[in-house]
Formats: structure tokens, C-alpha cells, sequence
């Protein structure tokens, strides 16, 4: 495998974080305080396989491959995706000069591995997998944002203690890490109106398409109803976080990930248009607000 096939791959990847609206250097919580390492050698990762470890949001900072698992006595999930990371060094290469001196050229030697975080693994033993020390800070609860939560009609399941925030339209739940291990109280509340705008799309609720269709095309990464589905989430989001008093707080984040989008944007003019109706009639729904519709865009 060439070095700019191995470029290509590591690019391919961080593209698509990006299309998922995953920005891979920067993530609202905070997951152990040790840097990704492998779990074996416990050498921590660097370069850009720091930035596509943390952007898988594993509270686990530790890494193996496949056959490293085995070897332990474990195995990886059925159903679980790796993560690329990359490995390179100089080589010296000796080549024929003339009279008595030798010459050597460096080359850099370049591949790639694929790893799967100890979460993704059943069967190793727990005492091959070291305690993580509590970093979280102490969460205040923000009490307008909280009503906004507890009064949603027909509220989903929401669940903490995950690694990672995502709508689950099969089991209409929302699956939340600890609003401790957040950056600040904002920021938790943020991430939570973004998946809770997600879940009004389910077609127990507004029916949305992208949501309330089937879950291989609402998880299309890329798709242009994904797009659409997660500009109408961030955007939510704003809304309720405006409701909340918050939106400064946010505005930020909220930036970078709608960025990610922006080739779509310019490509469908539409689409800002139309996926911002449908946030508000989301915001509305959430906050039990009756919707209007001559306020938006016929769908």
C-alpha cells in the first residue's frame, strides 16, 4: 500500500466526521483525561490519530487491534466499525556510492492500522484495563432549560452515561454522556436540544422524513435527507437554547458544526430555507407551542 493511498484513507476519514458534523478536534465533553493510547504497549497515540480517536467518543482512552483482543482472550462485537490510525518513520537505505563511502536515504514508511476501543470489546479481562480517575466537574443545573426537557410532550427515553450523544429512532431514545463530563452546563443542554429536535422527527411525533423513514436512510451519512435532518437538529437547537438563555453560550459550537455543511448549502438553496421551517415547527412542538403553519415553507 502506497503512502498517498494511506494519505487518502486518513483524509477519506476526517471527511466524513466532518459530513456527520463531527468536527474531530473539537468535542463539547470531555471523555478520561489520558490521551488515546494503545492498551497493550500503552504508548499514547499522536498526530492526527489523536484527533479520529476522540472524535469516536469512547469514555475509554484505550485501543487495541483485532488480534491483540484475541489475544487477550477477548473479541471484538459483531457490528463494531474500527478506527484508522496511522503509523510512519524514516527508514535508511543504503545505496552504492563510488570509492570506499556509503550513502544512505531516508525514506518515510507509512501505513496504517485499524483499532477498535475497549468499549467495542467483550471477553478482556477487567484487570488488563486500567482505572480511569474522575476528571468531571460538579454539573449545575440550568432551571429554565431543565423545565424546556421535563415539559416536552411526549418526551423520549433519554439515557445517560453513554460516550457518545445520538437519537436512536428504533427505541425513540436519546442517549446522552453524563452532563458532568460536558464543558459546561450550556453545552450539555446544547447537545441535548440538538438530539431531543432529532427525536421529534419520529413518527410518533412530527414524522419527519429522515428520521421517520428507514434507518438505513436516516443513518446514510452524507445523504442529502441526513443533511437536511442534521441542519434541522442544530438549528433546534439554537432555538431552544435561545428559549434557555444560553444561545451565547453556544453560537460557537453551533458554527462549526453547521460548517460542515456548507458545500450543500451553496449547492441546494433551498435547503437552509425549508430545514429551518422544519426546526421551528420542532422548537414549537418541544416548548408545546402550537405551530403555524404560515410561518414556514410548504414542505
Amino acid at each position: 500500500m502506497t503512502a498517498n493511498t494511506v494519505y487518502q484513507i486518513i483524509t477519506e476519514r476526517v471527511i466524513a466526521l466532518l459530513e456527520q458534523g463531527t468536527v474531530p478536534w473539537q468535542k463539547p465533553w470531555s471523555g478520561a483525561e489520558q490521551a488515546p493510547q494503545n492498551l497493550i504497549s500503552r504508548k499514547p497515540y499522536r498526530g492526527v490519530n489523536v484527533f479520529l480517536l476522540h472524535a469516536m467518543a469512547f469514555e475509554s482512552p484505550f485501543w487495541l487491534t483485532f488480534k491483540q483482543a484475541q489475544e487477550l482472550g477477548g473479541h471484538v462485537r459483531k457490528g463494531e466499525r474500527a478506527c484508522p490510525v496511522v503509523f510512519w518513520k524514516w527508514l535508511d537505505l543504503e545505496r552504492e556510492a563510488t570509492g570506499d563511502d556509503s550513502k544512505t536515504k531516508r525514506i518515510p514508511f507509512l501505513r496504517y492500522y485499524s483499532v477498535f476501543n475497549v468499549a467495542q470489546c467483550d471477553g478482556i479481562p477487567s484487570e488488563r484495563i486500567p482505572a480511569l480517575r474522575a476528571t468531571a466537574r460538579q454539573h449545575e443545573a440550568i432551571a429554565q432549560a431543565e423545565r424546556i426537557v421535563a415539559e416536552m410532550p411526549k418526551c423520549p427515553t433519554i439515557q445517560h452515561g453513554g460516550a457518545r450523544a445520538c437519537y436512536w429512532p428504533s427505541f425513540d431514545r436519546v442517549d446522552m454522556p453524563k452532563a458532568e463530563s460536558f464543558r459546561s452546563g450550556e453545552e450539555y443542554y446544547s447537545v441535548l436540544f440538538h438530539e431531543l429536535t432529532h427525536a421529534t422527527g419520529h413518527e410518533s411525533r412530527l414524522a419527519r422524513k429522515g428520521v421517520s423513514g428507514s434507518g438505513d436512510e436516516w443513518s446514510a451519512f452524507g445523504s442529502t435527507p441526513y443533511a437536511k435532518e442534521e441542519l434541522v437538529a442544530e438549528m433546534g437547537a439554537a432555538f431552544l437554547c435561545g428559549q434557555a438563555g444560553i444561545v451565547e453560550r453556544t453560537i460557537d459550537n453551533s458554527a462549526a458544526y453547521v460548517g460542515s455543511w456548507l458545500q450543500r448549502l451553496k449547492d441546494d438553496v433551498r435547503l437552509i430555507v425549508t430545514a429551518a421551517a422544519q426546526a421551528q415547527k420542532a422548537a414549537d412542538f418541544i416548548l408545546g407551542a402550537k405551530h403555524s403553519e404560515e410561518s414556514g415553507v410548504e414542505q
